[in-house]
């Protein structure tokens, strides 16, 4: 086998692309809201998703909502979608999956961290820092989940 044949063989993985996929901010009760003084409540819900673009070819996107209340009254509500295109060539079929479940996602997470941060801030309120994400326990409870839920039907 030529060198060349052996390279076009070996397992890649590259990011062809890092991109703001979407990006809302509501902030329902401004300018009064402003005025407020209790510190917020602020709920955070995390997601990602995995879609195959063609071939070895991936989007994998983390889709982040953020809530802060204070009582009753939702001071700002941003949901921000990160995603990325990932170009997985040559991998075993067992190791795609943690890529894009696992791997991706921490790739993706800094930028979407900053992509929320800098939206609060630039709405007028302080920086929210998301706290880091460990994907690979999400990922094992997926798969754990999953396999309970084959076992029981």
């Amino acid at each position: 086998m030529t060198e060349a044949a052996q390279e076009s063989n070996q397992p890649s993985f590259n990011i062809e692309k890092i991109y703001v996929r979407d990006i809302s901010l509501e902030i329902p009760h401004a300018p009064n809201i402003f005025l407020e003084r209790d510190p917020p409540q602020v709920d955070v819900q995390l997601s990602t998703q995995t879609a195959v673009i063609e071939g070895d070819v991936y989007e994998v996107m983390i889709t982040n909502t953020v809530t802060a209340k204070i009582g009753e009254k939702v001071m700002f509500l941003i949901e921000a979608k990160q995603a990325g295109i990932f170009r997985l060539s040559n991998l075993p079929k067992d190791d795609i999956e943690p890529v894009l479940s696992v791997m991706c996602p921490n790739i993706l997470f800094p930028y979407l961290r900053e992509l929320v941060s800098n939206t609060v801030v630039r709405a007028g309120f302080a920086p929210i820092l998301l706290n880091p994400v460990n994907f690979e326990m999400l990922y094992q409870q997926r798969k754990q989940e999953q396999a309970a839920a084959t076992t029981t039907h």
